[in-house]
């Protein structure tokens, strides 16, 4: 069943919370953490939200802050989301990496990182 709209007023502050898929992890290394805070950030300065407090746990984050207008709130988390995918791409084609399996994520054959690097191929899916 879908969650119930927020209610998001300007210039009231609001605590808000993104969880990672299935209460996964969001973060596995300080890049992680430090690309989500640069872009949180830049998001709150394009959508004109002040932002009061935050803390980035492993699997989720908390924001509190205030909204310009109404639509600014949602505005950002789009915004974060969007940037959060690149993040996501990241983590799938180093995963190989992580696990130790391999140096460089080119050597893993079975990843769609050779498809996207220079002058590299993988298997078709």
């Amino acid at each position: 069943m879908p969650r119930r709209a927020r209610v998001l007023l300007a210039g009231v502050p609001s605590h808000l919370i993104q969880r990672g898929n299935n209460h996964s992890a969001c973060f596995f290394a300080e890049e992680d953490y430090l690309f989500y805070l640069e872009h949180l950030a830049d998001q709150a300065r394009k959508h004109d939200c002040a932002i009061h407090a935050w803390r980035l746990m492993t699997n989720h984050v908390h924001l509190l802050l205030t909204p310009a207008k109404p639509e600014s709130a949602g505005m950002l988390m789009k915004g974060l989301g969007q940037r959060y995918v690149l993040a996501c791409y990241r983590y799938i084609e180093m995963n190989p990496v992580r696990a130790e399996m391999v140096e460089h994520p080119a050597q893993y054959r079975w990843a769609s990182y050779r498809v996207h690097a220079p002058a590299e191929q993988s298997a078709p899916i």
